[in-house]
């Protein structure tokens, strides 16, 4: 078993740790075995790879970090991911030269890719602010028309009230008028058996 190396990180060391975090995080595995794989790598332990990334490097790289998320998010979303990438990435880590180059690139298309996404966010919040604006106005007229109608209502209410109270107060006094006729009937039966 090769000694493990407890001198300082180069520069080198750290992007190395990045990329394979970051790459870690694109396809979805953990961190900790992208530590283990640092760590076989370049002969250190998955401990002190973890240290070197939670205390300095992923400090470095937050929005690397974001943007690796969103990828396994669409990745998630759409399991036939360009191999292209990937091979570039594994090819730029191979020669520095074009290490620099693809990191360059890929740092614009990070920048280039949050403008993007930040351009779509914004496009679909005015969308469903445009959407909701339309609700409003929408569920505004609905409004209007049922308090129209709740007013109509209400003022047909208040007269078929009114006519209610009418017929039971001229139902009350035919009641009275009959009961009046009636009382007038039986006075008269009783005078006229009087007589006979």
């Amino acid at each position: 078993m090769p000694s493990t190396r407890q001198d300082a990180w180069s520069h080198d060391e750290d992007l190395l740790l990045a990329e394979l975090v970051l790459r870690h995080i694109r396809e979805g595995g953990t961190q900790l075995q992208a530590f283990e794989n640092v760590g076989k790598q370049l002969t250190r332990t998955a401990a002190a790879c973890g240290f070197r990334w939670n205390s300095f490097v992923r400090k470095q790289y937050k929005s690397g970090i974001e943007l690796a998320k969103r990828q396994r998010k669409e990745r998630k979303q759409n399991p036939y991911q360009k191999a292209e990438e990937l091979n570039e990435i594994e090819q730029a880590s191979a020669n520095p030269e074009v290490h620099d180059a693809v990191t360059e690139e890929k740092e614009t298309m990070v920048e280039f890719e949050e403008v993007i996404f930040y351009l779509k966010n914004l496009y679909e919040k005015a969308e469903k602010s445009d959407l909701e604006n339309e609700d409003i106005k929408t569920y505004e007229n609905r409004i209007q028309n049922l308090e129209k109608q709740l007013y109509y209502l209400a003022t047909e209410n208040e007269k078929l009230i009114k006519e209610l109270n009418t017929i039971e107060k001229d139902y009350k006094a035919l009641i009275e008028i009959m009961e009046r006729a009636r009382q007038m009937v039986g006075i008269k039966e009783e005078h006229r058996q009087q007589k006979v």
